[in-house]
């Protein structure tokens, strides 16, 4: 029960009202390309844990936040500060030829392997029709996402090939370390929140495929956090 915790979370003297929409862009890499998109839409910088906030009175970005446990923290506080309607942006591995790098997925429902979603009590995660809407912006810009189940995990040197191949023959498509536990919370807590992922290293293949070193694909992330930002200030 929520009235039962010890320790809530809150907005504390000083701390900012944050508008109802905006982002977790939870990667390390694209945190470089706060500062220009706070330029950008004049968005004023707050302290949130050890990430990064930057919000105006039409939407905020928030990140990194590496993983289910530090990103559930960071969720739970945007929405005491006013959040409701959230985009996870990230990346995720693919588990399936049909998902190539830089393909770009949006995840309507997870299977659970971290340790965090459990605490939210939630017995089915899945995607809200923010996903739809999300889906609908990027088919407009020429990205047409793919859809379907993302294995959510907290141990990423844990990534088995019997795994990969057994949750591929489920049907499941991707795997990050986020989006079950930041579903779970947002059921929890009563707000929406969806997510796009770009895909950026294969796992079903004979020998692994990462790219997300490349310089080109944190362009291609960097240019789609920006595009996000954008359709965000369209949002209410």
């Amino acid at each position: 029960m929520k009235e039962s915790c010890v320790i809530n979370p809150q907005r504390l003297p000083g701390e900012p009202q944050l508008p109802a929409t905006g982002i977790l862009a939870v990667n390390p890499s694209d945190k470089h390309s706060f500062s220009h998109l706070a330029q950008r839409y004049d968005l004023q910088r707050s302290f949130l844990f050890n990430a990064h906030l930057y919000a105006s009175d039409r939407f905020f970005v928030a990140g990194p936040a590496v993983g289910a446990p530090m990103a559930a923290i960071c969720l739970e506080k945007l929405i005491v500060l006013g959040a409701s309607k959230i985009v996870l942006y990230g990346w995720c591995g693919s588990l399936t030829p049909a998902l190539r790098v830089g393909d770009v997925f949006v995840p309507t429902s997870a299977f659970s392997e971290e340790g965090t979603s459990s605490h939210y009590q939630v017995k089915e995660v899945v995607a809200d029709v923010l996903s739809d809407v999300l889906a609908a912006a990027l088919a407009t810009w020429g990205l047409e996402p793919k859809k379907g189940c993302i294995w959510t995990t907290d141990a990423v040197y844990r990534e088995t090939r019997e795994k990969i191949k057994r949750y591929s023959a489920d049907g499941i498509l991707a795997v990050d370390m986020e989006f079950a536990a930041l579903q779970a919370v947002a059921r929890f807590r009563g707000v929406s929140l969806a997510a796009v992922l770009l895909v950026s290293d294969e796992l079903y293949a004979a020998e692994w495929n990462p790219n997300y070193r490349q310089k080109n694909f944190r362009a291609c992330s960097h240019n789609l956090l920006a595009r996000l930002c954008n359709f965000m200030q369209t949002m209410t």
